[in-house]
């Protein structure tokens, strides 16, 4: 049963890391803060150590 959980925290990872880069392409496209402000909230949410600057 080890090796299920082990998939599935990969998995997991995997799709976290993806939704990320979705998010981060979504900051490079807003036009105010606001919007800004919106997408971090949501990167927090799924992430919240990461860092955004990098």
């Amino acid at each position: 049963m080890g090796a299920f959980t082990r998939r599935q925290d990969i998995d997991r990872r995997r799709r976290r890391r993806a939704k990320i880069k979705q998010l981060k392409t979504k900051i490079a496209k807003a036009k105010d803060g606001k919007e800004i402000a919106k997408v971090v909230e949501k990167i927090k949410k799924i992430s919240p150590h990461y860092n955004i600057q990098g």
